[in-house]
């Protein structure tokens, strides 16, 4: 083990376990529910973390180990693509963000299935999105662990080693300290992410002798690297467009990241947030994409591409820096997994032991607490087990979680909001199309020419939640308690 980059990792590390004990000990102290304390925060959010969480939860592996490799591997063109993610913040605080607030609060909705559950007054709709939820997160969470336990493994630390101990830190501070454990962890995260992202791309510059030199050595190996559509014509106009809906559009379907907009505490705090979070999504994106896609230039030969950024990272920097820089994408990874995690326990406790096999639990905060902790340990330790044999290619799992979740929550949510006539029937049409139709067109993608599933999966399941929309009534006291 290369003792000098896991220094700064170890105490990364420890102060994540310190801030998991504070927020338990916040958690012990709150006179507001333990549902609302440790699935919600009890929506005290300000600007700058709510900026940072928001940022953290949606920079994951992919965006720190996955896509920088992918960059490393077509060029500037997917530097190019990874760049439609910037407006990210914007959209969700801007597109859900105060009326989203608003109704949750009306209705103290502490998820986002609360929220369905009260729009819609429908058991299946509930079922059935957290059902899909769980599924859908456990895919990229098992890519999450895979993307820390690779990081483990460039410092020298076995796979197998290293999984396990970014596993118990990511559960442990999770199942201890809840909603305010997660947000403040990535404020923290947030900050050594923008550090780490300009330690890589600043040595990566000066290792390679500078723009100029490393621009010609891109140039000898392949021309097509330093183009928009990268290398052999990889980066299609169709395959760009998809990446508008998936990881941009989209992004305001995806519960981990919608979720946020329950748990601010005012108006100023959520328009601070659009300003922070849109100018921290720009540099990592584009630091991140670009490090990879000038380190070919610097060190030519990496062959595989979840292995990239690790092995820049050990080969460039000096120890420190280099451990400094790896805890950067290893907070990325955690402050994604662990608002999953959250989410996938809230989906069984709140959502359905609590909303329907249970109800009076609700008034139990200490029987609940005990099963939240045990459900989300419990969940930890399935994903561990899953990721002991890990699949390649971290992006594209997580970029498949991505489709299969917005193909669920996105038309439910957004009708949901802002189109009175939206229906239960609407919404179950929506969802039960979603999900074969994702799943069955990723299984035969190459019919769609270069189109991601998820495109064509929208334009269906819209269609298919107004027909459903239409075909039944929309419930009076529902539409009363989301719009008056």
């Amino acid at each position: 083990m290369n003792f000098q980059v896991a220094i700064p990792i170890v105490l990364y590390l420890a102060i994540v376990f310190y801030i998991g004990y504070l927020a338990n000990r916040s958690i012990a102290k709150t006179k507001a529910s333990f549902l609302n304390e440790y699935f919600i925060g009890n929506r005290s959010m300000g600007g700058f973390v709510l900026a940072m969480t928001l940022v953290a939860t949606y920079v994951s592996a992919s965006s720190f180990i996955g896509g920088p490799g992918m960059a490393y591997k077509v060029g500037l063109g997917w530097v190019l693509l990874a760049m439609v993610q910037v407006p990210t913040a914007y959209l969700t605080l801007g597109f859900l963000g105060k009326k989203f607030a608003i109704v949750a609060r009306k209705i103290n909705a502490i998820t986002i299935n609360d929220f369905l559950r009260v729009r819609y007054e429908n058991a299946a709709v509930v079922v059935i999105a957290s059902v899909s939820l769980l599924i859908f997160f456990t895919a990229a969470i098992v890519a999450q662990f895979i993307g820390g336990a690779r990081l483990f493994e460039a410092i020298g630390v076995p796979y197998k080693v290293g999984l396990f101990i970014f596993a118990l830190t990511v559960v442990f501070y999770t199942a201890i300290g809840g909603f305010r454990a997660v947000v403040l962890t990535d404020a923290f995260q947030g900050i050594v992410m923008v550090c780490g992202t300009f330690a890589l791309l600043f040595g990566i510059i000066r290792a390679g002798g500078g723009m100029e030199a490393i621009s010609a050595r891109i140039m000898a190996q392949d021309p097509a690297l330093l183009t928009p559509f990268g290398a052999g014509g990889f980066v299609t106009k169709p395959f760009i467009l998809s990446f508008w809906i998936l990881v941009c559009l989209g992004v305001i379907g995806l519960p981990h990241t919608a979720v946020r907009c329950m748990g601010y505490k005012d108006s100023r705090s959520m328009h601070r947030a659009i300003v922070i979070g849109t100018f921290v999504t720009g540099f990592l994106m584009l630091g991140m994409h670009l490090a990879g896609a000038l380190g070919r230039g610097a060190l030519p030969g990496i062959e595989v591409v979840d292995s990239v950024i690790p092995t820049l990272t050990i080969k460039i920097l000096p120890p420190i820096f280099a451990g400094i820089f790896l805890a950067g994408p290893m907070v990325s990874i955690m402050s994604t997994v662990d608002s999953q995690l959250l989410l996938a326990s809230a989906a069984i406790i709140n959502d359905l032991y609590v909303g329907y096999i249970n109800p009076d639990a609700a008034h139990n905060d200490s029987k609940v607490r005990r099963i939240s902790f045990i459900v989300t340990a419990l969940i930890g330790v399935i994903v561990f087990l899953v990721a002991l044999n890990p699949p390649s290619l971290i992006v594209w799992i997580n970029l498949f979680a991505f489709g299969g979740l917005e193909a669920v929550f996105f038309w439910p949510i957004v009708m949901g909001l802002y189109w009175k006539r939206a229906t239960a029937s609407g919404a179950l049409a929506s969802m039960i199309v979603g999900v074969v139709f994702f799943i069955l067109l990723s299984q035969y993608s190459s019919i769609l020419h270069g189109v991601h599933p998820i495109v064509p999966t929208f334009v269906v399941t819209f269609v298919a939640f107004v027909i459903g929309s239409y075909m039944s009534r929309p419930s009076v006291d529902a539409v009363k308690k989301v719009w008056e």
